[in-house]
């Protein structure tokens, strides 16, 4: 049997409350909120239009996580998000029979963007914050440059259906960002490339005395972040049917770094939770869409958005968890009926 205090310890447990409390806000305000009715051959409901809207979410999520985890932030995603869907809308705009090459060619530019945030962070020991900085003011420029400031219009069917599409009855984009997570949880857990990550987090200066490629490493996880952030940019742009340079993934990069800290990942490095990171983007989606939900004002969802963060980051502090465990253990100990005195 599980102790309750070893219950209250894990990493998930936080994260996976707040997700059902939010849950149940929804359900008390609407009673069919969990409903899910198949409809032309495919699956509507409000848990598929969350998990949908989530996907962008949960696929940036997962690169900036391997980046926080080596002590590094990553405020360019955003930017790259635009300069790709950008990148693959001027491929379709003159050919629309290239979706292949559409998608690669936003691959690509994800890759080498974040291949020049590594090469800065890296090997020229710029600092992560100001290191992207750079790319996620240039590359909003880029972007705007590649659309000649104009909005794109998309209408390839095969890029299309990646955002838009369904398969097996669920939208195409939940499926692509399941099929992301799971190659990131294999390649993390199941090579030396998360022991890695963690031992650089922890201690950069005695990974590279034992012999690790530090730098190597954190280039890697920049490049990684940078094409997460580019699928990002195919699922973004084949949902709203364009590319707009200016608006597309913009403050991308700030629910993706509270996705990951909402998560359980420590920003001091070394301690990350992939699981807590789609639980991370799930809690901003859904928190999105019950603001929407339950009537609150637009001109307040931005605050009541930064109100809740704000309480599920203090109580998922080691202190917070460490005083709601002893209260509850004496809690238990109070209730616990005592043995006759003879």
């Amino acid at each position: 049997m599980i102790r309750l205090s070893t219950l209250l310890r894990h990493p998930l447990i936080w994260p996976a409350a707040t997700l059902v409390c939010l849950f149940a806000v929804d359900v008390a305000h609407r009673s069919n909120f969990l409903s899910i009715t198949l409809l032309s051959g495919h699956l509507f409901g409000a848990p598929i239009d969350i998990l949908m809207n989530a996907a962008p979410l949960v696929v940036v999520s997962l690169g900036m996580t391997l980046v926080i985890a080596t002590r590094g932030i990553d405020i360019s995603v955003g930017a790259v998000v635009a300069i790709a869907g950008a990148a693959a809308a001027i491929v379709l705009e003159a050919d629309p029979s290239r979706v292949a090459t559409a998608f690669g060619a936003a691959l690509v530019v994800g890759l080498l963007a974040g291949m020049w945030n590594g090469l800065l962070v890296a090997f020229i020991g710029m600092q992560p914050i100001i290191a992207t900085l750079i790319l996620m003011v240039a590359g909003r420029g880029v972007a705007q440059l590649l659309t000649g400031g104009q909005i794109i219009p998309i209408g390839a069917p095969g890029y299309l259906f990646a955002g838009d599409g369904y398969f097996a009855l669920v939208p195409c984009d939940v499926w692509i960002a399941l099929a992301v997570t799971l190659v990131t949880v294999l390649i993390v857990n199941k090579t030396a490339l998360g022991l890695f990550v963690r031992s650089i987090g922890v201690n950069p200066v005695a990974a590279r005395l034992a012999g690790l490629s530090s730098q190597l490493v954190v280039f890697g996880t920049y490049a990684f972040c940078g094409v997460m952030a580019a699928v990002a940019g195919i699922l973004i742009s084949s949902n709203v049917r364009s590319a707009d340079g200016n608006n597309a993934g913009l403050l991308l990069e700030l629910d993706a770094i509270l996705a990951v800290t909402l998560g359980g990942t420590s920003l001091a490095g070394g301690r990350f939770s992939l699981a807590g990171t789609v639980l991370g983007a799930l809690i901003i989606q859904t928190l999105t869409y019950t603001t929407y939900s339950i009537g609150v004002p637009p001109e307040a969802t931005l605050v009541v958005k930064a109100v809740v963060v704000t309480v599920v980051s203090v109580v998922q502090s080691p202190t917070a968890r460490a005083l709601a465990a002893r209260q509850l253990l004496r809690l238990a100990g109070a209730r616990r009926p005592q043995a006759p005195n003879y």
